[in-house]
């Protein structure tokens, strides 16, 4: 299966949502604690037994922890950046002419960046200064803050249906639901008794949210009775640093955790557990779903590869 060696350690993942054969990948020097960034832009082989090839890359003087791909412009990537800024890439143009804009608001590490499915002209990002900040393309400043959180905001993800819709994860032990045309957020979760760091919606069921909490589990609520979770998921050995609904499958969702590992569960029957991969030899912290390819996974993490496979084949197999 394809593998990718990164300079730095890796910390996102994502598929395009136009080229079955295309990723990206944030990364950042020396654990993301201090040093420069790098945005690779790569490329699936047409064999998988070769590697994966870069098309283009992006410099960062900080850390980069988290990429969206846009929904409306093939060649456009927002960078979550450790120095505060937001930045908007353009594969299509040279690194010399990149980044497009470079948006600062946030007052400490970006952590998150989701771009709007259903708007397809907005996109949200968390950041440790304990907001989330709502942004449009064609606006040089945000729009909108939302100040709740107690604690540092790790993710923030848009519903799949409802265009104003979108899910906070924080350090405060809550997930918050908001609608960015009310004043405040309109469900608090108190989820886990430990920091969340990721939520993802069901792309099938716009009610369900998972959680994935540093207790070592996963939680899927119901937001229309969220007293306790309709399923808790345990498996994983550390902190769960990522969680991730399947495009293609109701009951499928992926995660990856400071375990190494990554695992694919069914959410909906008793031993939910149906794959587990331990190819990362450091933590795992990246892992997406392509929207385009059913059940083509990639990750990444702080061993500095990138990995691309076929849920249920090895990741390491040649």
């Amino acid at each position: 299966m394809p593998v990718f060696k990164t300079p730095f350690n890796g910390y996102s993942v994502k598929f395009s949502p136009f080229y079955e054969s295309r990723l990206a990948v944030a990364t950042a020097q020396n654990f993301g604690i201090l040093g420069n960034g790098r945005l690779h832009v790569l490329s699936l082989p047409p064999a998988p037994s070769s590697p994966l090839t870069e098309l283009i890359s992006f410099d960062t003087a900080d850390g980069i922890y988290d990429l969206a791909w846009s929904e409306s412009h093939d060649s456009l990537l927002i960078a979550a950046v450790a120095d505060g800024s937001v930045k908007l890439y353009d594969t299509a143009l040279p690194p010399t002419q990149n980044p497009i804009r470079s948006l600062q608001e946030h007052t400490r590490e970006v952590h998150s960046v989701d771009y709007n499915p259903t708007r397809r002209d907005s996109f949200i990002t968390a950041s440790w200064d304990d907001t989330i900040k709502l942004w449009t393309l064609d606006r040089p400043a945000s729009i909108r803050t939302f100040k709740e959180h107690a604690y540092c905001v790790y993710s923030a993800a848009w519903n799949p249906r409802h265009t104003d819709v979108f899910a906070s994860a924080s350090g405060d032990c809550t997930v918050r639901i908001w609608d960015v045309r009310e004043p405040g957020s309109t469900m608090i979760i108190p989820g886990h008794d430990f920091e969340i760091l990721c939520c993802d919606w069901n792309k099938y069921d716009d009610c369900i949210i998972a959680t994935a909490s540093v207790d070592k589990s996963i939680k899927v609520w119901d937001v229309r009775s969220f007293r306790a979770p309709i399923s808790v998921l345990n498996g994983h050995g550390y902190a769960v640093r990522k969680v991730k609904f399947s495009p293609h499958h109701r009951n499928l969702m992926v995660s990856c955790s400071y375990d190494m590992s990554v695992c694919m569960w069914d959410f909906m029957v008793e031993d939910a557990l149906v794959g587990r991969y331990d190819h990362h030899t450091e933590f795992a912290v990246g892992v997406d779903i392509s929207v385009l390819v059913d059940g083509l996974m990639a990750s990444t993490g702080w061993d500095e590869l990138v990995y691309v496979w076929q849920h249920g084949t090895d990741p390491r197999a040649p």
